[in-house]
């Protein structure tokens, strides 16, 4: 018979994830799929790259975080 191999319970490794270590305090984030993948100085250059990013996958869910309010937004591309 086969020998099952079981994976010792131990720490993450430090690549599980790639999320930053300090959290967002300024600025805007871009979220897609719930996680942070970019970080901007201006919400219009989130804005900007969000859009692209739809354009190209519109299945995606892209959202702008903003650190200062604490707040996202969806982002949307009008149908033609």
């Amino acid at each position: 018979m086969r020998e099952r191999r079981r994976m010792a319970a131990g720490p993450a490794s430090a690549r599980a994830t790639k999320a930053s270590v300090e959290p967002l305090r300024t600025g805007y984030a871009l979220v897609i799929d719930g996680h942070i993948k970019a970080s901007f100085e201006t919400k219009v250059s989130a804005l900007e790259a969000g859009t692209q990013l739809k354009r190209q996958s519109p299945r995606l869910q892209v959202k702008i975080y903003d650190a200062e309010t604490k707040l996202s937004e969806t982002v949307e591309i009008a149908e033609a």
